[in-house]
This record gives structure tokens, C-alpha cells and sequence, in this order.
């Protein structure tokens, strides 16, 4: 038997009406369970993503826990340039290509560039190392030569590279870079 255009409508909507209540009924168990790790890990609505602002004061409901850290953004050039412009935080910007985000809202917020230029004097001096062109290639290059020991050990680290974890436990421990001197 054919079903009729208005029997058929019909369907459509009841199978709509029950397609409604599961959808809700799964949207209610996912929000419970975001609900439940926002508040297991107190997350904020910054740390979501969620606010368009800046981060708020801290809250003192919070005091007792430990604040997470925020790691500064560098000017990572491949052409090895220096920063030219640094705000308080330790953010630099080498000058080249579109502007950081922190330099754009400091400059919304009224502040001027020259605020945040590094005087010629306060950069550090390019080492003479990085003004003489390489001209060896990487395999003719001498094998590096061992700048920190632990005496302990007998192991060392050229001080290029990820520092190894025997240096970092020691620097941990409060010894000084000089007594690990080679």
C-alpha cells in the first residue's frame, strides 16, 4: 500500500519530534561531563578559549592551587636577527613580518612603538663567532669539545643542544656552572 504526501509528512515530523529528544537528552550527558572535568581541573573560561578580553584578576577562591605558568613568547628568526622591540615581559619582536599579538594590543591599548625599541646599548653585541662566515660544511666541522663535566660521572655536555639530565639534576642539586666547568 502507497502512503499518501500527508501520511508521509507526518512520519517525517514524528521521527523529527523523537530525533529532538535524543539529540537533547545526549547534549544534557555531555554537558554534565564537560561540567564535571571543568570543575575536577577548575578551569576558567580563558584557559577555554571562551573569553574575548584579557585574563582576569585571579581569583582568590583559587589561592591554594598552584598558578600555572606562562611562558613568554620569543622572536624565533631564522636569519638570526635581534630583537628590536621587548615589552616587560620578555616578548621581543625582531622587527620583521606581521607584528605579535602582544605589540598589536599594546599599540590598541595607546602605547606607541618607540615604547618598546631596544636601545642599540642595552642589545647584546653579535659575538665575533656569528660575524665569520662558515665556510666548512657540517661533516668537515671538528667535533664539538666538552664544556661541562660531572666529575662524578665522567660525562659531559657540549652546552649545544637540549641539556642532558645528568646537568640538569645537578643544576637542580644547586651546583654552579663553574664548579661544572671542563
Amino acid at each position: 500500500m502507497t502512503q499518501s504526501y500527508s501520511q508521509i509528512v507526518r512520519q517525517i515530523e514524528t521521527l523529527q519530534r523523537k530525533a529532538n529528544a535524543a539529540r537533547q537528552k545526549e547534549v544534557a550527558g555531555v554537558v554534565g561531563r564537560i561540567k564535571e572535568a571543568i570543575s575536577f581541573y577548575e578551569l576558567t573560561a580563558n584557559e577555554l578559549g571562551l573569553s574575548a578580553g584579557r585574563p582576569s584578576a585571579p581569583d582568590p577562591s583559587r589561592a591554594g592551587h598552584p598558578k600555572r605558568k606562562k611562558v613568554a613568547a620569543k622572536s624565533k628568526s631564522k636569519f638570526g636577527q635581534l630583537a628590536k622591540y621587548r615589552d616587560a615581559a620578555g616578548n621581543e619582536w625582531v622587527g620583521r613580518g606581521p607584528r605579535p599579538i602582544w605589540l598589536r594590543e599594546a599599540l590598541k591599548s595607546g602605547k606607541s612603538l618607540a615604547d618598546f625599541a631596544i636601545a642599540a646599548a642595552e642589545a647584546p653585541a653579535p659575538s665575533a663567532k656569528k660575524a665569520v662566515r662558515k665556510t666548512k660544511t657540517r661533516r668537515a666541522r671538528k667535533a664539538s669539545v666538552a664544556k661541562y663535566k660531572d666529575a662524578a660521572s665522567g660525562k659531559t655536555w657540549s652546552g649545544r643542544g637540549r641539556k642532558p639530565g645528568w646537568f640538569v639534576n645537578a643544576l637542580a642539586e644547586g651546583k654552579s656552572l663553574e664548579s661544572m666547568a671542563a
